[in-house]
């Protein structure tokens, strides 16, 4: 069975039992959570795919990157899904679910994510008149942005939403002015 078919299944079902008990938008905001602890601890995906590692020790794993210490806190929906998966031995499918979960969440919704890279912090005003300018290009729907700085622009930024990208960076105009100088 294909692999990012699994992932979706189980985000599908997720999401409708979240539906049911109305737990999607908290549902959303730990898988956020689970998909950053990923980012953030690149080995924890290597010791939930681990066979020496026992099933019970990935369990609390999943649940405390979602929940720290604080896991008395945890989600009954939330930990009801990471039992699913350990008694289903998918525990290792946790990053690609949390992902799945979310693109299908943000489809529901009519969530975009806004990943906005420029060559120096930008300012307040700046970033203002970028996101009514993105609202205004994409009409109904909430932007979620991510902010990021990447001085290899040289100046300018980028803008990426979804799959449509736009670079408006001088690094970009100066590969095209170099292209255009070659032919």
């Amino acid at each position: 069975m294909d692999q990012g078919l699994i992932p979706r299944r189980y985000a599908k079902a997720l999401y409708e039992v979240g539906d049911k008990r109305h737990d999607n938008e908290k549902l959303y905001g730990l898988m956020q959570s689970l998909a950053d602890a990923f980012v953030a601890q690149p080995a924890l995906s290597a010791t939930l795919a681990n066979p020496f590692v026992a099933d019970s020790d990935k369990t609390s794993l999943l649940l405390h990157a979602v929940y720290g210490a604080d896991i008395d806190a945890a989600d009954t929906t939330y930990v009801d899904f990471v039992k699913l998966l350990e008694r289903n031995k998918r525990v290792d499918l946790a990053r690609a679910i949390a992902i799945a979960f979310i693109d299908l969440y943000r489809k529901e919704h009519s969530i975009y994510c806004v990943r906005v890279t420029s060559a120096a912090p930008m300012g307040a005003a700046e970033k203002a008149r970028l996101e009514k300018i993105v609202g205004e290009h994409i009409g109904n729907g909430t932007m979620e942005y991510q902010y990021s700085v990447d001085p290899s622009l040289i100046g300018g930024f980028t803008v990426t939403v979804n799959s449509e990208r736009l670079d408006a960076s001088v690094s970009n105009e100066l590969k095209r002015l170099r292209l255009s100088l070659i032919n």
